[in-house]
């Protein structure tokens, strides 16, 4: 026969057991509202223009050419434009679009 102290410990473990897997698991929402779903656009949105703008800082151009009328040295450095808000409601605005069904 089990002692009582033994069997409240196995409990108590299963218990502990149960509720560190019921953590580990997804939570699963099958429904999201109109203000989730544009909030996870807008983050996708950015996320891309960020991605879009880094790939395109690395590739900056760097050109150094002699002027032909004075002989200096002209050195240019043409960067991409940091995006703006504008930038990000556009891209969000393809992508709720893309969503929607409502492509061009």
């Amino acid at each position: 026969m089990m002692s009582k102290t033994f069997k409240e410990g196995i409990e108590r473990g299963a218990e502990q057991v149960t509720q560190a897997i019921k953590e580990t698991l997804p939570k699963v929402q099958f429904n999201k509202n109109g203000y989730e779903i544009r909030t996870q656009v807008l983050d996708m949105a950015k996320a891309y223009t960020e991605f879009s703008y880094s790939s395109k800082w690395l590739g900056f151009e760097n050109t150094v050419e002699r002027d032909p009328k004075t002989g200096q040295i002209v050195n240019k450095v043409e960067m991409p434009e940091v995006p703006g808000v504008d930038q990000v409601l556009e891209t969000a605005e393809k992508f709720y679009n893309f969503i929607n069904n409502n492509s061009k």
